[in-house]
């Protein structure tokens, strides 16, 4: 949390050359690359916007500072999380933007290359890493475990720095990992794929996108709708030159230029859309992280 309040007081006031400033709370991950894209190719400036951009290890450490407004936007949010914090009424949540819907091998359950895991169907009872129990790899890999008429794993809370290390260890018997640790954990302990995170049912889903709160859409609308054309147009970008995406990871991940080449690129939609999010939501659902249908087409700000 040090790392998004220092500095936050600045979210949603005036720069000294006369633009908003908006304060982002990101993850290194691919998620992000449509925020990057946006910053560094002027579309923020465009839209008279100065956006500061504050990493977190997870979208989650950035939610108390969104509710007290000393954030105005987190990126590469995963959707899950913050749909259960606005049924629960601790986040009136509001979408500005979709940040990506997965693609093959974005994310991937990766074991040892020595494991007795050899099928899916061998993860029932075994330990698997997660960034954050109950998101979005929890709710996939069940779903997806599901439709194989297989046993569930036991997941355990593991940052994606950390991953690696855990499973070299033994400390888990798999991890679900997100590019660019994915390939990172593959090209560092030779670990192998079990499992595309990408698997019929939940293939093109939307797993995370940029969220603010309705408070802040209703006091800087401008500032809102700047900010969503700025990512639209970024993620248009994204989606049309992969080569831009690959180019911009290695200033603020830890991939090298030539590992960016190789890495698993997600889905960058250029609109949100509600039907997509209502796949989501049955997911959710159906595993009992929602206690009730939400409507997503509401809290998109438009």
């Amino acid at each position: 949390m040090a790392l998004i309040l220092a500095g936050c007081e600045s979210a949603g006031s005036s720069s000294d050359h006369g633009r908003q400033e908006l304060t982002v709370a990101a993850l290194p991950l691919t998620d992000s690359a449509a925020l990057y894209l946006a910053r560094d190719r002027g579309l923020f400036a465009k839209e008279g916007l100065d956006v500061r951009i504050r990493p977190v290890q997870q979208s989650i450490q950035a939610l108390p500072a969104l509710i007290k407004g000393q954030v105005s936007v987190i990126a590469s949010a995963n959707y899950v999380t913050y749909l259960q914090a606005y049924e629960k009424g601790t986040l009136d949540l509001r979408i500005l933007a979709e940040g990506v819907r997965i693609a093959p091998h974005m994310m991937d359950v990766l074991v040892p290359k020595d494991s007795a895991v050899r099928t899916p169907a061998d993860l029932a009872g075994k330990k698997v890493a997660v960034a954050v129990l109950n998101n979005i790899q929890s709710l996939t890999l069940n779903a997806i475990l599901d439709a194989k008429g297989v046993g569930r794993p036991v997941y355990r809370q593991i940052l994606f720095p950390q991953m690696g290390p855990a499973l070299e260890q033994g400390q888990v018997d798999a991890v679900h990992a997100v590019e660019p640790f994915d390939s990172a954990i593959q090209g560092e302990l030779g670990a192998r794929v079990l499992l595309d995170g990408d698997s019929p049912p939940v293939q093109g889903l939307p797993a995370s996108g940029y969220v603010t709160t309705r408070d802040f859409v209703q006091k800087h609308p401008k500032a809102a709708a700047g900010f969503r054309r700025a990512i639209e147009a970024a993620s248009k970008i994204a989606a049309r030159d992969p080569g831009a995406v690959r180019a911009e990871l290695p200033k603020y991940t830890k991939v090298t230029a030539d590992q960016a080449k190789s890495l698993h690129l997600p889905t960058y939609p250029v609109t949100a859309d509600p039907a997509q999010l209502r796949r989501l939501v049955r997911l959710m659902r159906d595993q009992g992280l929602l206690k009730k249908d939400v409507d997503p087409a509401p809290l998109l700000a438009r």
